[in-house]
């Protein structure tokens, strides 16, 4: 019998993500959204790609959360996206509605199923649905670093000039201004970009690693990124699914790593047939460890905004 993928929202995010799990031809695919019929209109459409771009699953779409059953893991993209001149944080309250809905639609429909966070603020959005469903925590994660490190990764290719699958990165923290690129653990084939970079090349690169995602909504002016998200998101759900043991780069539940406690913020994991099973504890330096808690403790307060 095959696995289900469960996608809530199919916009930009939702339906690039479904186009990316399809062709990995792992699971068949469920597409949700509330506007009527547009997800079905969708679905088929990827449908008929199937036998070009060489996939056979089923990619159905839906109106009904009730579609839900069954799934091994929901991909939550609904919610309103970034405008120009907006910060991830500024959805809290907007976004905040609308997770509590679906979130109690995946617990009632799907309550053995694992939930990836995608709508910002990721962070409190993740925390948020790990409340409301009551779902152990390796079961509810967020994608945040995973597609900071690979814009990272992406900026260090473009100023190195070289392929960027020889770059391997990682960025820390909250998924939003506060993030921490970590040049140490950042390598082009091994060799870290310390020895390959001036320092104020790098901080440029971390700089701009930080401000990606604005980058794109100043650069599209009606809405935020959605291919690289996707990406990111197709290849967690891969690594869950497939039971990779991938380390990567997520927003995860910390009960006392790193000093942080009941919050979920970025931090290098293991992400397996389990979820979440295994995060990861580096020997920060001083100035890496005081960043990583400062962007915690802004997570913190945001949560208090939520009641918590």
């Amino acid at each position: 019998m095959r696995k289900k993928i469960g996608i809530i929202g199919a916009g930009h995010v939702g339906e690039s993500t479904a186009m990316y799990l399809a062709e990995r031809n792992i699971a068949d695919i469920i597409l949700i959204d509330i506007i009527e019929d547009m997800p079905m209109g969708k679905a088929l459409d990827l449908t008929e790609a199937g036998p070009i771009r060489g996939y056979d699953c089923k990619v159905i779409g839906s109106n009904d959360f009730g579609d839900l059953k069954g799934c091994d893991i929901v991909v939550q993209t609904a919610g309103l996206p970034r405008k120009p001149g907006m910060s991830r944080e500024d959805l809290i309250t907007k976004n905040a509605d609308i997770i509590k809905n679906c979130a109690e639609q995946v617990k009632k429909y799907a309550p053995d199923s694992m939930i990836l966070m995608v709508a910002n603020p990721l962070d409190v959005m993740t925390y948020h649905a790990y409340k409301i469903t009551g779902f152990p925590s390796n079961r509810v994660f967020g994608q945040a670093g995973t597609l900071d490190s690979t814009r990272f990764r992406t900026f260090v290719a473009m100023e190195l000039g070289v392929s960027m699958n020889d770059v391997q990165a990682l960025v820390m923290g909250g998924h939003g201004d506060t993030m921490v690129p970590l040049p140490r653990y950042t390598t082009v084939s091994g060799i870290p970009i310390t020895e390959l970079l001036p320092e104020d090349k790098i901080k440029v690169i971390s700089d701009r690693t930080r401000s990606g995602g604005g980058e794109i909504v100043k650069l599209l002016k009606t809405g935020s990124a959605y291919y690289a998200p996707a990406a990111a998101v197709a290849s967690m759900v891969d690594a869950v699914l497939s039971d990779r043991k991938r380390v990567m780069p997520l927003s995860a539940y910390l009960s006392g790593q790193y000093g942080i406690n009941d919050l979920y913020i970025g931090v290098p994991a293991v992400l397996g047939a389990n979820g979440v099973e295994k995060i990861l504890e580096l020997n920060l330096t001083g100035e890496e460890m005081e960043l990583l808690r400062k962007s915690a403790g802004i997570y913190k307060d945001q949560l208090k905004v939520l009641g918590y």
